[in-house]
């Protein structure tokens, strides 16, 4: 397995450009089972999950193609098969979201129970229980969900009891070829919600109110191919934006934007950093005198439980005491005790953590536990004394592109070790 070197001490000063979202171009693959296509895509950001969705998609019948690059692809075909095996779901939950189109195309789905990182139980059923309301028959059998709708999807009225992004993205791609119309209430109101709901209309559906809480599909009786361009990352663009205010500098972030991310740039202004929208991004300045800030975890519009981890390696060495409390994510807290060994003073109490800010980290072997907790290393390392070795950088790579490229070309000493295939 490869791991990171990183040494600690150097300010980030230049450009970096922010990729296509990992949590967007995932479900726009997805959205391609839809119609025969081609779904063309640009932006799509170059990291494993999205290679991982490139299998899944093949394994049902679908050829995706690189056009001029891995960052630009073109999807069409036919659905030869229906099942959603165990060891490719089991490497990604978004797996989970090819159920409604399958249902909605050909009326039948075999889909493993998902995987993905280990931060929680994070069950399906409000997925299963808005396709129900839509008339699809589903049973759990062996690890699989079976769902059935021989007959096609009828529109109904689906109330999430909670503002799901996984189950409103299910649901809303099932419901744009379903009979009638549909309503999904309380409905997740991330960024990408919306870029999604954009893509499925230029692929011919009628969607309103994407980003408003309830939305409401006319459903249509077949999709067409379209040209659609993956939005940008705000969780990166906000990963990179705790870089520079630990480590201090003056970095544009191109293409980030501050309508995706209120909540996350006010939480950075709150702790001392300087955050400015230009014509080409998001201009960020620190000089690293950083202040404590307390954080709750909410649905969109509130602070995002993906930059939670990136947050308390920031707040680990601000001055006085921050608390972090974890709403969405039971078991998000794996990453502080990899930050305490590398001098962080955390405690954990019930679903809260408290920082206290200390004046120094000490370089130390670490390890990753999942996507985001990776990348709070990476930060620590960043500012620490002497060298950090980060292990289990899969998990990174899952959800961030040509990370240590990005932070070099600003100033950071940071490299990949590449351990041969088979060694120990």
């Amino acid at each position: 397995m490869d791991y990171f070197l990183i040494e600690g001490g150097r300010r980030l000063e230049g450009r970096i450009s922010v990729g296509g979202a990992k949590n967007s171009g995932l479900k726009l693959m997805v959205a391609a089972l839809l119609s025969e296509g081609p779904l063309i895509l640009s932006n799509v950001p170059d990291i494993a999950d999205i290679r991982t969705m490139r299998t899944l998609l093949g394994q049902l019948g679908y050829d995706v193609k690189e056009l001029y690059g891995p960052q630009r692809l073109s999807l069409g075909g036919t659905i030869s098969s229906i099942e959603a095996p165990y060891d490719i779901v089991s490497r990604m939950r978004a797996s989970i979201l090819v159920l409604g189109p399958l249902l909605a195309r050909v009326g039948e789905a075999r889909v493993s129970l998902p995987g993905g990182c280990a931060i929680g139980t994070r069950p399906v059923d409000l997925h299963l229980k808005g396709l129900e309301a839509l008339g699809a028959e589903i049973t759990l059998e062996a690890g699989y969900i079976n769902a059935r709708a021989l007959n096609g999807l009828k529109g109904g009225r689906v109330v999430l009891p909670f503002p799901s992004v996984g189950a409103t993205e299910n649901v809303l791609m099932a419901a744009t070829l379903a009979h009638g119309t549909t309503e999904i209430v309380n409905a997740a109101r991330e960024p990408e919600i919306l870029d999604l709901a954009n893509c499925l209309n230029a692929m011919g559906a009628r969607i309103r109110g994407a980003h408003s809480g309830t939305i409401t599909v006319e459903g249509v009786d077949q999709l067409h191919g379209a040209t659609y361009s993956v939005m940008p990352d705000r969780i990166e663009c906000g990963t990179y934006a705790c870089a520079v205010g630990m480590a201090g500098g003056n970095v544009l972030l191109e293409g980030g934007r501050m309508a995706d991310q209120e909540a996350v740039i006010y939480a950075l202004r709150q702790a001392g950093v300087e955050v400015e929208e230009e014509t080409d991004g998001l201009r960020v300045r620190s000089d690293g005198k950083l202040r404590g800030i307390d954080l709750t975890t909410e649905p969109y519009p509130g602070f995002p439980t993906d930059m939670q981890a990136q947050f308390m390696a920031m707040l680990s060495v601000a001055e006085g005491a921050s608390m972090i409390t974890e709403t969405i994510f039971e078991n998000r807290f794996m990453h502080v005790p990899e930050l305490n060994r590398m001098g962080a003073n955390i405690t954990i109490q019930g679903r809260s953590a408290v920082i206290r800010g200390v004046e120094r980290l000490s370089g130390a072997k670490v390890m990753a536990t999942d996507l985001r907790a990776s990348f709070s290393l990476i930060l620590a390392g960043l500012v620490a004394e002497g060298e950090t070795e980060l292990s289990r950088v899969y998990h990174l790579d899952r959800g961030y592109e040509h990370v240590e490229k990005k932070l070099s070309a600003c100033g950071a000493k940071i490299r990949r070790v590449k351990v041969p295939s088979g060694a120990v």
